[in-house]
């Protein structure tokens, strides 16, 4: 039997940046998206109603019901007098942590040819400004529990993880409540068999790491398959082998860590916002807990004692090593060294195990 539950479409300032999913509908022959979707019965809908010029900042409430497995509709009808250039969305199921977002139900339009690469949203022609949009997401089928989905618009290249990275007019959340609307008690993010690279000076070796997605990336892709720029927000750490030692360095430090520039980490002259762009930083020190302690971990709550150290690289790495780590958004995690090839060519390697929080 599929369960009743009903979103609630969180208000005051919040509200104001959910009419930016409106970006997403326009009449112009340049824009993302179709005409609103037909959903019927107008009253049924949870419809918020924003107006930069006037100063409305009314704190709304809009209801819509649904059943899990299907979607939730919501009208958003919103002017501005900034330009927006993308839209993100992110989705946290039953506290599990904010994941980018963007498989949500457009009628007639293939989202997937609208997205930058980063999986933002491109916004062009009159959803920069004007927006009637009426719009479809999903209820993933969980027992109890809220989904929340939250939207931003920004100015240029934006950041899943940190919604006022270029900010244009705020943040707004979708929530779902399914069943008592209780989240359980939120699980660690556990990555096995990590593995990196040590790097070449064309940053052309799988070298970083995002503890976003756990996935290991390129810095520079000299076949321009794939455009790298677009994920540099996404990088947490990087590995390298200088003077027999094994280290980890933030994004940010890098470079200087290493002593070597790599191609690509920093942004070229003719990016987006290249004079603006930032690199994630990230803390690391020894830890004390032991293999048995690590994998026993199991809950967000079970990694509150690690602290933030005033490192952004590693002391030198040795396999059994476990490493504390907080990321650039605060949260805590470890980090177990499991093999390491040692030296500098581009297939010696490290391989790690990561717990971290949602």
């Amino acid at each position: 039997m599929k369960k009743k539950l009903r979103s609630v479409v969180k208000s005051g300032f919040a509200v104001f940046a959910l009419a930016f999913l409106a970006t997403s509908c326009s009449t112009d022959e340049g824009s993302v998206f179709d005409s609103p979707i037909d959903t019927g019965d107008e009253s049924s809908i949870a419809t918020l109603v924003i107006n930069e010029n006037d100063g409305s900042n009314d704190i709304l409430v809009a209801e819509a019901s649904g059943e899990v497995g299907t979607t939730v509709p919501g009208r958003i009808i919103y002017t501005s007098t900034k330009n927006q250039k993308r839209l993100y969305i992110t989705q946290n199921i039953s506290g599990s942590g904010e994941m980018p977002f963007n498989n949500f139900n457009i009628e007639g339009k293939d989202l997937k040819k609208a997205l930058k690469g980063d999986g933002s949203v491109d916004l062009d022609g009159d959803t920069q400004k004007a927006i009637d949009f009426t719009f479809e997401l999903p209820v993933p089928d969980i027992d109890n529990g809220e989904i929340v989905y939250q939207f931003w618009t920004t100015t240029g290249k934006g950041d899943f993880r940190d919604p006022t990275k270029r900010k244009a007019l705020g943040v707004g959340t979708i929530t779902v409540k399914v069943g008592n609307g209780t989240n359980p008690a939120a699980e660690v993010h556990s990555f096995t068999d990590v593995k990196l690279f040590a790097p070449d000076v064309n940053g052309t070796s799988k070298t970083f790491y995002s503890l976003l997605n756990d996935l290991e990336y390129l810095v520079y892709d000299p076949e321009n398959t794939l455009d790298q720029a677009e994920y540099r927000a996404f990088w947490d750490f990087g590995y390298y082998y200088v003077n027999n030692g094994a280290y980890f360095a933030s994004a940010d430090s890098y470079d200087d860590s290493f002593g070597f520039p790599v191609k690509g980490l920093q942004a070229e002259e003719n990016e987006e916002n290249a004079d603006t762009e930032t690199l994630n930083e990230a803390y690391f020190q020894l830890s004390t807990t032991t293999s048995t302690m690590f994998d026993g971990i199991t809950l967000s709550s079970e990694l509150d004692f690690v602290t933030e150290s005033t490192f952004q690289t590693s002391g030198v790495l040795a396999v059994g090593d476990i490493i504390e780590i907080v990321d650039n958004y605060g949260k805590k995690g470890l980090i177990k060294i499991t093999e390491i090839n040692p030296g500098f060519n581009n297939d010696d390697y490290i391989v790690f195990d990561v717990k971290i929080q949602p």
